[in-house]
């Protein structure tokens, strides 16, 4: 028999406890924010029928989401694929359970699955946390959910950029530079990676997919100068060209309940998110200090029309809106800051002094106290007890000899500091 070679495949990574304490403690502040905002939790399958995932009303064909789908067949020889985000999942169970109030406010955190190219903060099986809410059609909704991504980012300490578009005034931008509708997702999907791939690179994409080299240079010159200004003085010079249009006032609006929920932000133009559904606002969020980490950490807007397509009604829009969280590049930023040396979730290790039956008792007592509490089973010295706790990152040590037993007592000692206090074993509290 061949030797294991023992290895994670190839884009994921284990957990070890120092991280996974640090990551659960995350999405805990994470979730908690989420229901402060009123979004219930959703749960739904891991894997999802392929013709869901493909839907070409959905990420789009030429997405790269779609080329990174992990594809597999059941025993049924059924076409399944890992889910690569939760959109349509949520899509789909909106629309087999039409019964649902609205407005319908989730939230769902789990693995998520991408076949894709592997780089800092990016792997092939990572975690998201989602909200979204169905049944609003005002931008209003989709201010609340920057407003939560802001606090949410104020409680983990990370100080962000939220940049803001909408995909209608990107289509605006595209029809006044004579781009037909039907190239217009394509030119999106181009736009998109222009901080990527820079100008070249997306004139490049766009020669390639037929795009006029005149309507190219004028797209391109449009998006490289509303770079410049205040976010009033990008509306306006917007507006000087291709007027007030649809995408203009919905962005107003957008930005005057910003205003209200007092949330900042930067109107960027040129932010297109890759994705086919999006139908309105956009928005991505970015660690201010890009040396610690590029690319956004998290991104999502409207898609009013997927719900409706994915039950056979075109012409029902359901209003949908929605951001994601990317929690490995928030945790890889986490992980770095926090430099935790804490390797176990316990806060007292027990050692009994030839007292284990006692000392059973003791434990589970304070177990009952809800204090995460571990015992010696093994005897073991006190030095390398110690040593056990100090090496996982323990904080209390507590000693129960006889003389302990007799006084109704535990000795504490803070491994930080070095003192002892003798504590009486119904008062101990972390």
């Amino acid at each position: 028999m061949s030797k294991l070679i023992l290895e994670v495949p190839k884009g994921t990574r284990d957990i070890i406890p120092s991280q996974k304490i640090l990551r659960d403690k995350c999405i805990y502040q994470i979730k908690n924010i989420f229901e402060i905002y009123g979004y219930s939790p959703l749960e739904t399958p891991t894997f999802e029928k392929l013709e869901i995932l493909e839907a070409k009303f959905g990420a789009g064909q030429n997405s790269d989401a779609i080329s990174e789908i992990y594809r597999f067949k059941d025993q049924g020889n059924r076409d399944l694929g890992l889910r690569y985000e939760f959109t349509f999942a949520l899509a789909r169970f909106v629309g087999q359970n039409p019964q649902l109030k609205m407005p319908f406010k989730r939230y769902q955190i789990g693995p998520v699955f991408r076949d894709g190219p592997i780089k800092a903060g990016r792997y092939r099986e990572f975690y998201q946390c989602d909200i979204d809410v169905v049944g609003i059609s005002s931008t209003a909704a989709d201010a609340e959910l920057l407003a939560v991504a802001n606090d949410v980012f104020r409680s983990l300490d990370l100080d962000v950029i939220i940049e803001v578009n909408s995909r209608k005034l990107l289509t605006d931008i595209i029809n006044y530079c004579d781009i037909t509708v039907d190239q217009a997702t394509q030119v999106i999907i181009s736009i998109d990676k222009l901080k990527k791939i820079g100008v070249s690179g997306v004139k490049n994409e766009l020669l390639e997919k037929e795009i006029s080299n005149e309507s190219i240079e004028k797209l391109i010159f449009i998006l490289k100068d509303l770079e410049k200004g205040n976010n009033l003085e990008k509306l306006n010079y917007i507006e000087n060209i291709i007027g007030n249009s649809a995408g203009l006032k919905e962005l107003k609006e957008l930005f005057n309940y910003l205003s209200q929920f007092k949330v900042d932000f930067l109107f960027s133009p040129s932010l297109a998110r890759g994705l086919g559904y999006y139908t309105g606002p956009i928005f991505e969020i970015f660690l201010k200090d890009q040396s610690i980490i590029s690319g956004s950490i998290a991104g999502g807007g409207r898609w009013d029309n997927m719900i409706g397509k994915y039950i056979g009604n075109e012409n029902l829009k359901q209003f949908a809106t929605g951001i994601s969280f990317g929690i490995e590049p928030i945790m890889d930023i986490i992980i770095k800051r926090e430099n935790s040396s804490r390797q176990s979730v316990c806060d007292l290790l027990i050692i009994p002094i030839n007292t284990l039956e006692k000392s059973i008792e003791i434990t589970q007592f304070l177990r009952n106290k809800g204090i995460k509490t571990i015992i010696d089973l093994q005897s073991k010295s006190i030095s390398k007890n110690i040593e056990y706790a100090d090496k996982l990152g323990i904080p209390f040590v507590g000693f129960i000899g006889e003389d302990e037993i007799k006084q109704n007592k535990i000795k504490i000692r803070d491994l930080k500091t070095g003192k002892e206090n003798l504590i009486a074993t119904e008062d101990f509290k972390i």
